[in-house]
């Protein structure tokens, strides 16, 4: 196992910053995820620490050894990447030893190292296999089999998944959870898919625009977001936001008015805030018997349904007028969780309330959360 500590890492490519001031500490045998937008430099994170690329400022340690300017081969670490680049002439067996045999390691040694890597993947009885032979999802337990009998420091995996059918995806989601409960090892993992980051993850490194936007287990990343862009990213459908500002009693905006004290919230009489909530913590009056502590009701109008399967999930519109964005999910719109049976349709005149205990404010100016329950 391997301790990963980055500390101040800033990659620039003349006048684009690709990451900025990158501070992470990783810990022996954890298993954290790189998440954000395409092009928000988590795979340049990755490339840093495997030394496919230098940083232009900072330092990076794995286990305590200072390997900023070392070579890949000489940092202890194996890496697994989105294209799967199999040998297409050589069998599994061949593919997963093809390291080993170049760093001319003994036969012995080289067939108990394949042997055991294809029992931890599943593998065995398919080493005479050629790739062109092999499904999605087997050909990448064969390139994660190679990187498994170099006995690495840390695996770092570069959205690993990213090529395979959706079913695949959530098969081979739980074959990685198994692997690093049996190698018992670090690993980095890179994706923009958040369900992944979220059911494999000890912790989430949120990142955008190079900056690191939170460190967290991924629930709380969920339910305490530092900012309103972790809010926004993580969580599926994404969080709701009303742009308002502060009053004596709580907080308005142009089509709703929810009681609080702002002091207790730590926010001033005038602050320009933004009130977030899920859209599972949306619910029609009618079913105000289901909320903690609902807020008052007020008026929308349904816009768009979309059943799908499990829910239903409704764009409303707080009024008439308002022109919906593409989206659905503009200012004046707002998106709700519903259950498959709910009676409703497109047109309606609907009441809503949302839960308090689960309301989020954040600051307008730095986008800075301010608190997570009124």
């Amino acid at each position: 196992m391997a301790s990963v500590k980055l500390e101040g890492v800033t990659k620039r490519y003349e006048d684009v910053t690709a990451v900025n001031n990158m501070n992470l500490q990783i810990e022996d045998g954890e298993f954290v995820t790189f998440v954000g937008p395409s092009g928000c430099g988590k795979s340049t994170t990755m490339e840093t620490i495997a030394g496919l690329t230098l940083p232009t400022e900072g330092t990076i340690e794995i286990s305590g050894r200072d390997v900023t300017n070392l070579p890949p081969k000489d940092r202890g670490i194996a890496m697994v990447f989105q294209n799967i680049a199999l040998f297409p002439h050589m069998d599994v067996y061949d593919n997963i030893s093809f390291g080993l045999r170049l760093r001319k390691y003994e036969q012995k040694e080289v067939d108990r190292r394949v042997e055991e890597a294809a029992d931890i993947v599943q593998l065995t009885g398919m080493m005479d296999r050629m790739p062109s032979e092999m499904s999605g999802g087997q050909r990448q337990r064969v390139a994660i089999a190679r990187a498994i009998v170099r006995n690495p420091d840390a695996f770092l995996m570069d959205e690993p998944l990213a090529n395979l059918d959706a079913e695949l995806r959530v098969h081979m989601r739980t074959q990685l959870q198994r692997l690093h409960r049996e190698l018992d090892t670090t690993i980095i993992y890179v994706t923009h898919d958040q369900a992944q980051a979220m059911t494999m993850s000890d912790r989430i490194a949120v990142i955008n625009s190079g900056v690191l936007q939170q460190v967290a287990p991924p629930l709380e990343c969920y339910n305490e977001p530092a900012n309103r862009f972790v809010a926004g990213f993580i969580g599926s459908p994404s969080m709701n936001f009303i742009e308002g500002e502060a009053v004596a009693d709580g907080f308005e905006s142009v089509y709703t008015k929810i009681e609080f004290d702002p002091a207790m919230q730590g926010v001033s009489t005038g602050q320009e805030i933004t009130v977030g909530v899920r859209p599972e913590d949306v619910h029609l009056e009618r079913n105000v018997d289901q909320v903690g502590e609902p807020t008052r009701a007020f008026a929308a109008v349904v816009d768009v349904i979309e059943p799908v399967g499990k829910e239903v999930n409704a764009y409303l519109l707080f009024d008439r007028d308002v022109e919906a964005s593409a989206e659905g999910r503009g200012e004046g719109q707002l998106l709700i969780n519903l259950e498959p049976d709910t009676a409703i349709t497109e047109g309606d005149d609907v009441q809503v309330v949302l839960d308090r205990e689960n309301i989020h404010l954040f600051d307008r100016a730095s986008g800075d959360a301010i608190g997570h329950s009124l």
